[in-house]
């Protein structure tokens, strides 16, 4: 018996709703869906947990807290096979790792009953009454860049502010924190989107759009339509991305509150209603009275080439660019000054592991961009130099590389591969780039930290007998790093700590 409730879910707009007696099951128990299932409590709905059960101490407390709390909580694989055919529910909340195809997922759809993501819950669970806006951010990379460049632009101005939703704190604290914010930046997975369905932000954005994550979504049109998602209802503003024309056809297919404006970004001359960049400066066409005649001045290239960690005299690389355009669009949206938008973007620093540079050494520069764990993100960073000893290889999730290494074939000078599917991209550097000098690094037991950093002092190590002066060593893998690292993260910290060695003389042994 399920979905047969009293609870009229079209009531819960808002956390001074009558939640009580809601009859939820949590799909998953990871940082969502614990914030999810302790949300629920909190309000007087009757939750159930389940999960397949990972037996780690973390995962163990939570459970045990969530059953303080009230919660049944289920842990174990008979668990996540089919339906608790034993419960009666009105709606699930989803983990965004769950795929619309998990038995669980599928049998409640089935069956009628509402499958919100966790981002849907803490759209519902907003004050009835001076909710902070959303500015909302997704595409295939450059999310997490984006909302953390808009979030020191919106702290710069002088609002309380917070990135949130993918990039780490849940969105469900976020809306629910004591001390509320005045604008929330939310970073959105096409997972998260998936099962949200009346989130109306103030303005939203879709960075850009690749092949990803084909297995979940089942193919590039579900992935798309998932990304697309972000758009509807948006009350201000919808900014796309000119040089990728998809995201433009979503806004024009997108149901909008009246008024919405669809704002375009660029990193050529900007036209009427666009952000772009005017010989050195970012220039906004959209958000000033006299866009007809006029542009207004947000930053330089030279305030944002100091952001990943150089002296402010290169020129930082184009996605940094699109991103910093995207994120400004989004504050102007929100009314912040171009003032304020130009000091955010001096203040702003890149996060760890995207195109942070590790060291600069007898005109090399070492470039740690681990977080290019597709072919996508790789394109970004490849793109950003014209003479590349490219570190590259991975899981390639299925994902092609033969498109990315014919475009970026003359910048490369080096290359060395390593991890599971190296073979795949040396395949493609045999056809397209005969001639570059390939090193294979070979691979590592997964997690064997001794023999990981063996690996990456032969990477460094034959990337250095490479390199020449102005030449770039870029650890830009096109592939994710669960092959071997613990994490992306892990993978760049371990080629900066190589780094550091072989410039030391320190290399081990």
């Amino acid at each position: 018996m399920s979905g047969s409730g009293r609870t009229d879910l079209d009531e819960l707009t808002h956390r001074d709703a009558d939640w009580s007696g809601l009859r939820a099951l949590v799909a998953g128990l990871g940082v969502t869906g614990f914030a999810a299932a302790d949300a629920l409590l909190q309000h007087g709905a009757r939750v159930t947990v389940v999960d397949r059960g990972n037996g780690t101490e973390k995962q163990e407390t939570q459970a045990g807290i969530l059953g303080i709390l009230g919660a049944d909580v289920r842990l174990g694989p008979e668990h996540v096979e089919g339906w608790p055919e034993d419960l009666e529910v009105d709606v699930v909340v989803t983990s965004p790792g769950w795929p619309p195809s998990h038995p669980v997922l599928d049998a409640a759809l089935e069956r009628g009953i509402p499958v919100w993501s966790e981002v849907e819950l803490a759209w519902r669970l907003q004050p009835r009454v001076g909710a902070a806006p959303w500015l909302v951010v997704t595409g295939t990379n450059g999310k997490t860049t984006t909302v953390q460049l808009l979030e020191t632009i919106l702290r710069t101005a002088g609002l309380r502010a917070i990135a949130t939703g993918n990039v780490g704190t849940p969105v469900l604290d976020a809306v629910q924190h004591p001390d509320p914010y005045d604008v929330i930046a939310v970073e959105l997975s096409s997972f998260q989107l998936h099962f949200t369905h009346s989130m109306s932000p103030l303005a939203s954005v879709v960075l850009n759009l690749a092949p990803d994550h084909l297995d979940w979504h089942g193919s590039l049109e579900g992935y798309a339509a998932d990304k697309a998602r972000i758009y509807e209802r948006t009350q201000v503003a919808c900014l796309y991305n000119v040089q990728d024309e998809r995201t433009e056809r979503m806004v024009e297919e997108a149901d909008v509150v009246e008024g919405c404006r669809a704002v375009g970004f660029t990193l050529g001359t900007p036209g009427l209603s666009m952000l772009g960049v005017v010989d050195d400066v970012l220039a906004d066409r959209a958000f000033i009275q006299e866009r007809a005649t006029s542009a207004a001045e947000l930053g330089t290239l030279a305030d944002l080439a100091r952001a990943s960690g150089g002296d402010g005299t290169g020129t930082p690389p184009p996605h940094l660019v699109a991103n910093a355009l995207a994120a400004a669009g989004l504050a102007r949206a929100a009314g912040v000054s171009s003032a304020a938008v130009r000091d955010g973007l001096r203040a702003f620093r890149t996060d760890s592991h995207r195109t942070t540079i590790v060291a600069e050494h007898e005109g090399v520069t070492w470039v740690d961009d681990s977080k290019a764990t597709n072919p996508h993100a790789a394109q970004a960073a490849l793109y950003a130099y014209p003479d590349i000893v490219w570190v590259a290889g991975g899981q390639l999730k299925g994902a092609e590389v033969d498109d990315l290494v014919a475009r970026v074939a003359d910048r490369l000078r080096g290359v060395v591969l390593l991890g599971a599917d190296r073979a795949q991209i040396a395949t493609s550097l045999a056809r397209h780039a005969p001639e570059v000098p390939v090193h294979d690094a070979g691979v590592a037991d997964h997690g064997d930290m001794r023999a990981l950093a063996r690996l990456m002092d032969d990477v460094v190590s034959s990337a250095a007998a490479m390199a020449r002066p102005g030449h770039v060593v870029l650890l830009s893998p096109a592939a994710a790093s669960l092959d071997m690292f613990p994490s992306y993260g892990s993978r760049g910290d371990e080629f900066a700590d190589a780094v550091r060695r072989h410039l030391a003389g320190e290399e081990r042994s």
